[in-house]
């Protein structure tokens, strides 16, 4: 492989930029990805650091977020179509997280990565997700008041496992509970897959956002369960 500099002063393509990315999963890695490259791409011929790309995701982001929020109660009245919001919100949060996929990459290909950069990385992924679990829960509130606060509570913390798992799997001394990647391994995956979760967050809001109050549930019993499945992992390895 081609050295960062080389790449840099070579004109990369899209596939170099893919190379280097980070997975994600198996909805990430096949398109979100690839998405990423091309806008890596396009910002590279542009002169754009990657910071540009993290602040453009945190923008488009919670700019497509505080909108689900502001059109939940139309929406639920049946004063809005729900089909509008969910596309806007499949194409948002969906573009956000490619431009996401694409500032790692762009500092990996040209050799811009910094500590700062990838603090900021991180920050702008907590905002913009805080965003994300403030949309979904106020479409579940507004489709049913009744939602106990415990749960919207519940939901919001669960929701971070997965954000905070990825960061640790990023240091020297990530491991994975299940190491096989398998189709069938990498298909039950897709639940922790945040390109794949977006996507059907987005599809139910535009088809069924009476159902979000149940895709909550759904996410904090497997984010839950995960986390207390990581927990007796690392347990049982630390006390090795």
């Amino acid at each position: 492989m081609q050295s960062a500099t080389t790449l840099a002063e070579s004109r990369p393509t899209v596939a170099d930029f893919h190379r280097v990315n980070r997975g994600g999963g198996l909805f990430s890695e096949s398109i979100s990805q690839w998405l990423g490259a091309v806008f890596a791409l396009v910002a590279q011929r542009l002169g754009l650091r990657p910071t540009a790309l993290t602040i453009a995701n945190l923008v488009l982001g919670l700019a497509t977020s505080v909108t689900v929020v502001g059109l939940a109660g139309p929406v639920a009245a049946g004063d809005v179509p729900a089909w509008a919001v969910g596309l806007l919100a499949l194409v948002g949060w969906q573009v956000a997280y490619c431009l996401d996929c694409a500032d790692g990459q762009l500092a990996r290909v040209t050799g811009q990565g910094s500590a700062a950069g990838a603090r900021v990385d991180v920050l702008c992924d907590v905002a913009a997700q805080i965003a994300l679990v403030a949309a979904l829960s106020a479409t579940a509130v507004a489709q049913e008041p009744s939602t106990p606060s415990w749960l919207v509570a519940t939901f919001a913390g669960t929701w971070m496992v997965n954000l905070v798992t990825s960061v640790m799997q990023a240091g020297p001394n990530a491991a994975s509970m299940v190491t096989s990647t398998s189709l069938p391994v990498r298909l039950v995956k897709l639940v922790r897959d945040y390109g794949a979760v977006i996507f059907a967050a987005g599809l139910v809001l535009a088809i069924a956002p009476a159902l979000v109050l149940w895709v909550m549930v759904a996410f904090t019993v497997v984010n839950g369960g995960f986390l207390l499945a990581s927990i007796a992992f690392s347990a049982r390895a630390s006390l090795r």
